[in-house]
């Protein structure tokens, strides 16, 4: 726990460096900022269309804005000046007057020409001429129009240099360090509640985070929950730290006049897609009501049917020819079926479900399923064939192809075995179903007599067979495991040239036993022959030898 506060301390430093750098930064941006804005720039060419009520038809216009502001329009040309040749003349004169720093505005002045009227600097310096087709066009006389493009003139410079005074951009400097100030003392607060809370969640770990368990599986321990927790509060932390500086950006950009225009264009990227996402989710609303109906409307009819499922898998409903073991496989198909059918319904709900990125998407990502599960759809139905046919169980002991074993769990896909050696053996839906299969457990459950082990041995024809009969019926008899009743019956299977083959026969209720129990019939059957004083061997050995030994061991000829 100390160790862990050491790092949280050591990264909240490194948290509140960070910010202070990033405060740092927006303060050189927005003056860097200031700084290119405030020196007058030529406009670019801007060109819009008007219909004016005095002039039919329509004619570009081009703005004149040494300052960024537009002070008037430029619509007509001038011997070879065209509109925005003039427009952009008139800018960059204002400007070459704007940098006299002992400008007056008295020295503006209005001087006729032969055909026009000249705003003039000090009775030298053009600044634009003003004819008659100008003042027809906006519906004036000459006179007026160049008394008013004089007055927007020289209120222009005057303002331009009033906001780029030394004072003004000491000021200007203060105001935005003081709201540098304002959002670093804002996000400190902010880290320090976060701080506090990560630091009572550590505290009182025992008693808020227990892990997450779901149904015997531990998700998450409790010191892997806690992380996990404090991680998703030092990414909340992080967002509110973006969120509250961008929406600072605004307030730091207004304070200088040449950055207030980027102001708008901030909101303007928060307000659109806010307000785009606003209106959609208000437009969403009826369908959304719908999809919640089809949903709950769904839900409902899956619990039904779910009930009825559970009262047939628990026998109290019985239905002919349904087995009990099919309720549960058939209600997942039913399931599947449902919720498939329920998509179909509720998809042309979806928002974007017409565009055609999304049915795009759809279609690859069904081609996809289709070329890379062919294999797996295979094994399902075959799962799907094998659940109906009912040919085992889980817990059944069986036999697939070569390998016999008990059935330790039967999924969708594969089959898996356990053998006699404690094998695990996998095996696909779809191998089981083309394969032959036994099952050695079927008539072990019920009231039948239960399975039936046997063993084959040859014994010479000077052998009495009644007595090779109570033998082999002795030795069954002894074996555990084996019921008494039925009782074992022996077959002579075969009368070769040597000798006669006997088969003894047993029942058994303990089908996955079997390895066990056969080696126990073989060593009674070897004890059994070897007390009656027969020998199990074939007569084609007998012989060849010369008769002074036997098979049968020296323990039973001394008895």
């Amino acid at each position: 726990m100390k160790s862990y506060s050491l790092i949280q301390r050591h990264s909240t430093t490194m948290n509140r460096t960070k910010a202070f750098r990033i405060l740092f930064i927006l303060f050189i941006f927005t003056t860097i900022l200031w700084g290119q804005n405030s020196a007058p720039k030529p406009n670019g060419k801007t060109a819009v269309t008007i219909k004016s009520d005095t002039v039919p038809a329509i004619k570009e216009r081009y703005p004149v804005a040494p300052f960024q502001d537009t002070l008037f329009f430029i619509h007509n040309k001038i011997g070879s000046f065209s509109p925005e040749k003039r427009a952009k003349a008139i800018a960059e004169r204002i400007q070459q007057i704007y940098s006299n720093p002992l400008f007056e505005a008295d020295s503006l002045k209005i001087v006729p020409a032969d055909i026009t009227l000249d705003i003039v600097y000090k009775d030298a310096f053009i600044i634009m001429s003003i004819t008659t087709q100008d003042a027809k066009f906006v519906g004036e006389d000459s006179q007026f129009l160049a008394k008013q493009n004089k007055a927007i003139i020289a209120k222009a410079i005057l303002k331009e240099k009033e906001n780029n005074a030394p004072v003004k951009w000491m000021k200007r400097i203060a105001l935005e360090l003081l709201f540098i100030g304002c959002i670093a003392l804002l996000l400190f607060g902010i880290n320090v509640i976060f701080r506090k809370f990560k630091y009572f969640l550590i505290r009182n770990e025992e008693k808020f985070f227990k892990g997450i368990l779901i149904k015997n599986l531990h998700i998450l321990s409790p010191a892997n929950q806690l992380y996990f927790t404090l991680r998703i509060i030092g990414i909340i932390r992080t967002i509110v730290f973006i969120f509250i500086i961008y929406l600072s950006l605004p307030l730091l950009f207004s304070v200088f006049p040449s950055t207030v225009g980027y102001t708008t264009t901030l909101i303007h990227w928060i307000m659109k897609p806010a307000k785009f996402a606003l209106v959609s989710f208000i437009d969403f609303l009826p369908n959304l009501f719908s999809i919640i109906v089809i949903v709950v409307l769904f839900r409902y009819a899956l619990k039904i049917i779910k009930y009825f499922v559970d009262e047939i898998q628990k026998e109290n409903i019985n239905i002919n020819g349904f087995y009990s073991d099919w309720a549960k496989p058939t209600y997942n198909i039913v399931k599947v079926l449902l919720y498939a059918f329920m998509l179909v319904i509720v998809f042309p709900y979806l928002p974007g479900s017409n565009s055609p990125i999304f049915k795009g998407v759809t279609v690859f990502v069904g081609v996809l399923f289709s070329i890379g599960s062919s294999n797996a759809i295979a094994n399902m139905v075959a799962g799907l064939v094998i659940t109906y046919m009912r040919p085992f169980k889980t817990g059944d002991f069986i036999k697939i192809g070569e390998v016999s074993g008990e059935v330790t769990e039967k999924t969708a896909l594969v089959v898996r075995l356990r053998t006699p050696k404690m094998e695990d053996i996998t095996i696909p839906n779809a191998t089981v179903l083309s394969s032959s299969s036994i099952n050695f457990s079927a008539n072990t459950r019920s009231n039948t007599n239960g399975l039936v082990i046997h063993s084959t041995v040859t014994i010479g024809y000077d052998v009495p067979w009644r007595e090779v009969h109570k033998v082999l019926i002795e030795a069954a008899n002894r074996t555990d495991l084996i019921e008494k009743e039925p009782k074992p019956f022996v077959l002579q299977t075969s009368l070769d040239d040597f000798y006669v083959s006997y088969e003894i026969n047993a029942f058994t209720k303990e089908a996955t036993k079997q390895p066990v129990i056969y080696s126990n019939l073989h060593q009674n059957i070897q004890d059994c022959f070897n007390e009656a004083g027969i020998e199990i061997m074939s007569p084609h050995y007998k012989a060849l030898r010369d008769g002074n030994h036997t098979t049968i061991p020296d323990s039973y000829l001394s008895s």
